[in-house]
């Protein structure tokens, strides 16, 4: 078994509500993903998990494929409750939001207006508790909700929703050819993977012609600047062009956190080869009603410079 699987068969949950396509698609890997399969999410487990017991030791380093998907898939596994308990009341249970900055699908429609989503068979990755595919599901879609994690599903099948959760690698989808209309992934995958062309490469042949994705990550701008709220998050502290991953250690200096820095011109370049058109970038602006802090986002920052990239890509 490769790295980055999970054991099991991948399964909808339930069935009912995919279209023959997308139900027939479940379990059927491209043949690049062979060997790497899904898990179906099954138990309503109590929401309790043990905290870190190491403070990793943060670095920017050299971090494969390989490497960076364990790390990941770990860190959300042991994060998952905290991440859901601190930013789950800014989340919704059903809301679809892009980002901290509180831009919600409601308003910027850029997978469609929301009465054209009824009946379209839509795929959210990286989609931890699913609110934006329960958000879909009540528009009259029939959202598929996949995730590298499995605890993060555990929050989606907590809070609730008759759409299929996945537990599957971006990079690997366990899709047929062309069983989606719509793709979505809101600081999902992206951010986190090694080679983001293989994910893009993977959603576009999943995607039915006229297919659209739209995802969202970090805006690049933000890797030359400190992680930080305050004044101090506003001075240039790093080179923008510096793509070296940034990685979180443990004692043996075992990577248990990873991000990737791309420039914008490397983003819009990695869509473009992997047979993508893109048709909008949005870079939202802080709006005057979101006075929380997460991170290293805030009013005062998000009112001087982006935080947040959107590429709304179409597939010809």
């Amino acid at each position: 078994m490769r790295e980055g699987a999970h054991p099991g068969r991948i399964t909808p949950f339930p069935a009912q509500n995919l279209s023959s396509e997308a139900t027939r698609a479940l379990g059927r890997p491209s043949s690049d993903a062979a060997g790497r399969v899904g898990r179906k999410i099954t138990t309503r487990e109590p929401i309790i998990q043990e905290p870190e017991a190491f403070e990793p030791e943060a670095t920017r380093r050299a971090a494969d494929v390989t490497e960076s998907a364990r790390a990941n898939r770990g860190w959300w596994d042991r994060n998952a409750d905290e991440y859901q308990i601190e930013h789950g009341t800014f989340l919704g249970d059903d809301r679809f939001v892009w980002g901290p900055e509180g831009l919600d699908e409601v308003e910027a429609e850029l997978l469609g207006p929301p009465e054209e989503l009824k009946g379209k068979d839509v795929l959210e990755i990286g989609a931890g508790a699913a609110q934006c595919a329960r958000w879909l599901a009540a528009q009259g879609a029939r959202p598929v909700a996949l995730d590298l994690s499995h605890r993060q599903l555990q929050h989606a099948l907590r809070i609730g929703g008759s759409f299929p959760l996945v537990c599957a690698d971006a990079a690997a989808l366990p899709f047929a050819d062309a069983s989606f209309d719509l793709a979505c992934s809101a600081y999902g995958a992206l951010p986190f993977v090694a080679d983001p062309a293989m994910v893009l490469r993977e959603v576009r042949r999943v995607l039915r012609p006229g297919g659209r994705f739209v995802f969202s990550v970090t805006h690049p701008i933000r890797w030359a600047f400190p992680d930080e709220p305050g004044p101090e998050g506003l001075s240039v502290s790093n080179s923008y062009f510096d793509r070296t991953p940034y990685v979180e250690q443990d004692d043996h200096g075992r990577a248990v956190y990873v991000e990737h820095h791309r420039t914008l011109g490397d983003r819009v370049r990695d869509i473009v080869a992997s047979g993508f058109r893109l048709v909008d970038l949005v870079e939202p602006e802080w709006p005057a009603w979101n006075t929380s802090e997460w991170g290293g986002w805030s009013p005062l920052r998000g009112n001087l410079i982006p935080g947040t990239a959107i590429f709304v890509c179409e597939r010809d």
